[in-house]
């Protein structure tokens, strides 16, 4: 993601500065980062992050997909497509020369495992079950909601090591803003979608809750730095109602994201992208043309990279697991064990 001396198409389209992770002379003195942090301190966050594009795409091939597979794609999209995409930004490369701008990554990390997500689960195909014989989704119930509230809570507590290191610096000025804006937001996505999917669907849908918080952290992430509370409270809010039209789009298109992943990551992290280009310090009309170059960019290279990395996976080792394996659970046929064992002792 830091290019080096070896170019191949040049240092601001795809440098490269070597193999190993060993580190840079002066890496670990007060002259590195202006004494900011470390190399190795920012290999672990940077890795961090790395790690989260991945999982990205993870929740959204849920419950059909070969792990084997999975993981080659891992190798290839995280260890290679993923720093090149970075570069273009965080490592000095032509998005950063136009004015892109991108604090946390809501396109350098969501959007490039939102759009992996979305090229998977369309070569994948639906779960069985997931839509009858007219093209109607039909809901397939998570196993624990209780859990997947405390994982968003976690993850909502994981954001501000997210978007208050990216500060880079303990400048407690810039951080304490940070954290401020990315909290509103996250609060206010989960309203906005709470109350936006009452009124479609006449119910309180907790999961919509929980993404719409999930979509508010995804929204605030490109630009919290840059943004006022009662901006991020808006972007938070709107992020909100794209959850829950969004998670509607992907039924209607019979795509089957189990987690709403390609909503959260993919559609929240485009509108954060360009929403600094219409809130916040940045905010003007030279700015929005360049964040909607840079999500035009990203994703046209991440759409065709990741079906070149899928289709051969695909053509080759498979991409899905047999039906025998889908219905009877992956735990059983690829790990060996149960992660329900007193489930499936009761069940039988």
């Amino acid at each position: 993601m830091y290019p080096g001396d070896f170019n191949l198409i040049g240092n601001d389209v795809l440098g490269f500065a070597g193999f190993g992770i060993t580190a840079p002379e002066g890496g670990m003195t007060p002259g590195y980062a202006d004494g900011g942090y470390t190399w190795w301190t920012d290999f672990l966050f940077q890795g961090m992050f790395a790690a989260t594009a991945a999982t990205i795409v993870s929740g959204a091939v849920a419950e059909r997909i070969k792990l084997t597979s999975f993981m080659v794609f891992t190798v290839f999209y995280v260890g290679l497509i993923y720093p090149i995409v970075g570069a273009w930004k965080w490592g000095g490369g032509f998005l950063d020369g136009i004015g892109f701008y991108d604090f946390a990554g809501s396109t350098l990390v969501h959007s490039v495992g939102g759009w992996g997500a979305l090229i998977a689960i369309w070569l994948l195909g639906a779960r069985i079950g997931k839509f009858d014989e007219n093209g109607k989704p039909k809901v397939i119930a998570g196993h624990n909601i209780p859990l997947a509230t405390a994982g968003v809570l976690i993850l909502w507590l994981g954001w501000f090591g997210f978007n208050g290191g990216s500060v880079l610096s303990a400048d407690p000025a810039l951080t304490s803003l940070t954290l401020v804006t990315t909290c509103l937001a996250a609060a206010a996505g989960g309203v906005g979608a709470f109350i936006f999917s009452q009124i479609l669907y006449k119910n309180f849908d907790l999961t919509m809750f929980l993404n719409g918080i999930l979509g508010g952290l995804v929204g605030i992430t490109a630009g919290a730095d840059q943004m006022s509370p009662t901006d991020a409270i808006l972007i938070g809010a709107i992020a909100g109602v794209i959850i829950v039209l969004g998670v509607a789009l992907i039924d209607r298109l019979r795509l089957d994201d189990p987690v709403g992943a390609v909503t959260v990551h993919l559609i929240c992290g485009i509108w954060g992208t360009l929403a600094v280009g219409l809130f916040g310090a940045l905010a003007s009309t030279e700015q929005f043309i360049s964040q909607l170059t840079g999500v035009a960019v990203v994703g046209t290279f991440c759409v065709l990279t990741s079906f070149i990395i899928l289709y051969t996976i695909k053509k080759t080792m498979g991409l899905r697991v047999s039906e025998k394996e889908e219905i009877e659970g992956l735990d059983e046929h690829e790990h060996g064990m149960s992660a329900y064992a007193d489930y499936r002792m009761n069940d039988h």
